[in-house]
């Protein structure tokens, strides 16, 4: 019996720096102590505070470290654990009040949130299935096989209202229902772990924090369709997910809960893994499920849905992991339970991946309804610098720019929709009032491009143009009418592709057409860049009023573009100039500006 508990996050964010390192110190500086019958070491997945790692928690005091250093180790141990010292000086800022330490889920990080799907993401050791059992563990699967007819699961999904959380919001009990409906020898449970949205990582922190929910959840799902057989289709580039499921099935496998006859029911279910080369589009479902089989990822057209004519060519249901971490707590504590939370028509919780122009980067689980600025402003932190908020783009390349204007807007699918966004899988970047808005339009563009499929025309060859043009604006190069063939062809393309990934490419083009046209007006109009982002727009000057002839931006020039003498005002060459920035960033008096 441990009466110290240290728990060290060993997500992927905190492994980049260095977490492992600061676990190997950790339980040597304990053996050194003499501490190692009384302190136990667990590893766990993510606490959702990324921009804060390395993270650690010290219980029963709850006790919160960031980004802690392996030089801080000894302090640690032999201050907090050997004499019950807490080291202030590494404690989470906001923790600390002149009451004392508050608890960290009293935080303006944490109270607005409500973990569903994160529930045991940074709290178990996600590589022992005892952890999982011990906090309810396949106890939603075990009260499935013996409590519960298919039609009982599958009505308990539709009556919560859970709608899928990769990005469509399709309702998952109506997917699962279509799906029983029919009759095969062999039908499938497939997962779509391939998460590429840019700055996208919820569903990759969930199957390293979690592995067991999904699992658990596929087995749920295999008995409510009839299905024996799962598969996870994860991106290789996920390489700690990948060994933590691979771990999780072979425990799940040992314990009787995957394979033959689980629970003693007569149900047979197992999941095998499938590794993803980092094609985008093969998040799209039947890409997916092609490139399983061990083709080429390229989408079919529908109909026949999945449900229907699937992987192999039965009737198959996909899921992504987000949707399937639900699920257990939905048969657990019921319909009504879920139901209870969110919007009317957005059942539930939604995580959320914060990331760009925000204090607090990370990993976010809020109720649907939640406002846009509830999340930025109190969760979030708000912008640094004192920048204001200029938009959120939502849903990566398949989403669009939420403005200012709908700064309080609540967040669920239907709203998203309505204003040119869309829920996507919950990547959430936020854009502060340097951030040119022609310029992310740009970027996803190319994205984009990059990760078509080329299989059909439309997105194969409609996508380059777009970004042809697009790259003409941030050039300075176009004239008005360029601005109705870019909205013409978006159009085209978003009713003429052959799957969501060319349907919604045009998304964040005509998001920041609809809300930041004047934008792209002053790039072709005035051959300006509102922002000061796009370079071929932009020109570097000096103050004469305000330059001291220090001499420090001609010494860093890479191009000699600028002259003068000491003590003298300098001035820039704008042939010579390559708008690289260093002149500006190493001036110490603000003499260099962007026009």
């Amino acid at each position: 019996m441990y009466r110290s508990h240290v728990l060290v996050c060993g997500g992927t964010g905190c492994t980049s720096s260095g977490s492992q390192q600061i676990m190997e110190t950790l339980k040597t500086e304990i053996e050194k102590n003499g501490l190692s019958e009384e302190v136990s070491v667990i590893q766990t997945g993510c606490h959702g505070l990324c921009a804060l790692g390395p993270i650690m928690i010290i219980y029963p005091d709850a006790t919160f470290y960031s980004m802690v250093k392996v030089e801080d180790i000894p302090e640690i141990v032999a201050e907090h654990l050997l004499k019950g010292r807490v080291v202030t000086r590494l404690l989470y800022k906001e923790t600390v009040t002149p009451a004392g330490v508050k608890a960290l889920i009293d935080t303006d990080f944490y109270k607005k949130q409500h973990r569903i799907a994160l529930r045991n993401c940074g709290i178990i050791n996600p590589e022992v299935i005892e952890e999982y059992i011990g906090t309810g563990g396949y106890e939603a699967l075990g009260k499935v096989l013996t409590e519960m007819t298919p039609d009982d699961v599958i009505q308990c999904l539709l009556d919560s209202g859970l709608r899928g959380r990769g990005g469509g919001g399709f309702p998952t009990g109506l997917k699962w229902k279509l799906a029983k409906q029919n009759d095969a020898d062999q039908k499938y449970v497939c997962c779509n772990a391939d998460e590429g949205d840019p700055g996208a990582f919820m569903d990759r922190s969930i199957l390293e924090g979690d592995p067991h929910a999904v699992l658990e959840a596929m087995a749920i799902a295999g008995y409510a369709i009839g299905a024996s057989q799962g598969y996870i289709y994860v991106r290789a580039e996920y390489p700690i997910a990948v060994e933590r499921l691979k771990i999780a099935i072979g425990q799940a496998r040992e314990m009787g809960l995957l394979g033959k006859d689980i629970f003693s029911s007569g149900f047979d279910f197992d999941i095998d893994l499938r590794l993803g080369a980092g094609a985008f589009v093969c998040g799209e479902e039947t890409a997916l499920m092609t490139s399983i089989e061990g083709n080429r990822g390229e989408p079919r057209p529908r109909p026949p849905f999945p449900a229907q004519k699937g992987l192999f060519g039965k009737p198959t249901i996909l899921n992504n992991v987000e949707t399937y971490a639900n699920i257990p707590q939905i048969i657990l504590n019921g319909a009504a339970w879920f139901a209870s939370m969110g919007t009317e028509k957005s059942k539930g919780t939604k995580v959320f991946a914060l990331g760009g122009k925000i204090h607090n980067t990370g990993l976010v689980e809020i109720p649907m309804g939640t406002t846009l600025r509830e999340v930025i402003e109190e969760i979030g932190g708000g912008i640094p610098n004192g920048k204001k908020f200029k938009a959120a783009q939502t849903g990566g390349p398949s989403g669009g720019c939420i403005p200012a204007e709908h700064f309080d807007i609540p967040i669920d699918y239907d709203n998203l929709i309505s204003i040119g966004s869309m829920m996507g899988s919950g990547g959430l970047i936020v854009m502060d009032e340097t951030d040119c808005m022609v310029d992310i339009a740009k970027f996803f563009l190319e994205f984009t491009v990059e990760e078509s499929c080329g299989k059909c025309t439309p997105c194969r060859v409609g996508t380059k143009r777009m970004l042809e043009i697009l790259t003409k604006i941030t050039k300075g190069q176009a004239a008005m009418e360029d601005l109705d063939k870019l909205e013409e062809l978006c159009y085209y393309i978003k009713e003429n592709s052959l799957c969501g990934l060319g349907q919604t490419a045009p998304n964040p083009v005509l998001s920041t057409l609809r809300y930041f046209r004047d934008e792209y007006e002053a790039h072709i109009k005035e051959k300006r860049c509102p922002a000061g982002v796009c370079k071929a727009l932009l020109s570097y000057r000096i103050d004469a009023d305000k330059c001291r002839g220090c001499t420090l931006c001609a010494r860093n020039c890479p191009n000699n573009a600028i002259s003068g003498t000491v003590r003298n005002p300098h001035v820039i060459d704008q042939d010579k100039c390559i708008k690289c920035g260093a002149c500006m960033e190493k001036c110490k008096f603000g003499a260099i500006y962007k026009k």
